[in-house]
């Protein structure tokens, strides 16, 4: 969460939480669980489907930014 902040992002947990549900369950991400300093703390990746489906919206975001600069 701080890194988002540190972008200059301001995503609550009540919407970062439910999204990145939603992306594992998609299975555009997996998680896992550690317990760092007596806290557990979760960890996600990005799978080959996520990877794919993130170049694709880079493609359409740079489309359209072309289209909006052209």
């Amino acid at each position: 969460m701080s890194e988002l902040g540190r972008h200059g992002y301001q995503i609550g947990p009540g919407t970062l939480y439910p999204m990145l549900h939603g992306l594992e369950k998609e299975k555009y991400l997996t998680s896992y669980q550690e317990t760092v300093e007596g806290k557990a703390r979760r960890y996600y990746r990005i799978t080959r489907k996520g990877r794919t489906a993130l170049a694709e919206a880079r493609m359409k975001v740079a489309e359209l930014v072309r289209e909006i600069l052209d």
